[in-house]
């Protein structure tokens, strides 16, 4: 068998506890399911898990966390760039979720895997397979402040170092901030992004 034969029958989907059977490479929207997506983010540690807490601080937190910046910072945003917010990560159930440097050194065959699931996640919802590059940049900016909260609350980062790397402090409520950044256990965390999923969808 040749390196390419070996290359083009390699196995590039996974199943799903739901029965589905996802090609990470040419994903199907049909393919795709909340609930997997819910399971699956509840149980990917951001930070490498390198972050303090009882639990994990799961994919599954920080795009609720992303979800109500966008909030803090516009209001009136409609629900359907919320839902947008909050799924942008969504393609971490099946590629896992690796820090930005190391994104960088793999360089462009990871981006067109994780556009290619994220284009199919967003078809499958409702959304627009690629969004508004305004709205992109929203979405990137609420991120940011949800990194510098997470940097500074929970992973050792200094104000300084993580207002360099991050940008400023959102300034969410203390309470939403204290929920938000206490890690929650994976039970609890797919369970909220579910809740909230379907609040956004109504």
């Amino acid at each position: 068998m040749t390196a390419r034969n070996s290359i083009e029958t390699a196995r590039a989907w996974q199943r799903m506890l739901s029965g589905r059977r996802l090609d990470l490479l040419d994903p199907s929207p049909l393919d795709i399911e909340i609930v997997d997506i819910a399971h699956g983010l509840a149980r990917v540690a951001r930070w490498n898990g390198q972050t303090s807490g009882a639990h994990i601080f799961s994919v599954a937190q920080h795009t609720l966390l992303v979800e109500a910046v966008m909030r803090q910072q516009m209001p009136r945003v409609d629900a359907r760039y919320r839902l947008a917010a909050m799924l942008h990560d969504a393609p971490e159930y099946v590629i896992g979720d690796m820090i930005s440097p190391f994104k960088a050194v793999l360089g462009g065959d990871y981006k067109v895997v994780e556009k290619r699931l994220l284009s199919a996640i967003h078809i499958r919802f409702g959304l627009p397979a690629v969004l508004a590059d305004e709205i992109t940049q929203q979405i990137k900016a609420a991120d940011r402040g949800a990194a510098y909260l997470e940097a500074t609350r929970l992973a050792g980062f200094s104000q300084a170092e993580a207002r360099r790397l991050f940008g400023r402090d959102p300034g969410l409520p203390e309470a939403t901030e204290r929920d938000y950044l206490t890690p929650w256990t994976a039970a609890r965390a797919e369970k909220q992004f579910l809740e909230r999923f379907k609040a956004l969808l109504q």
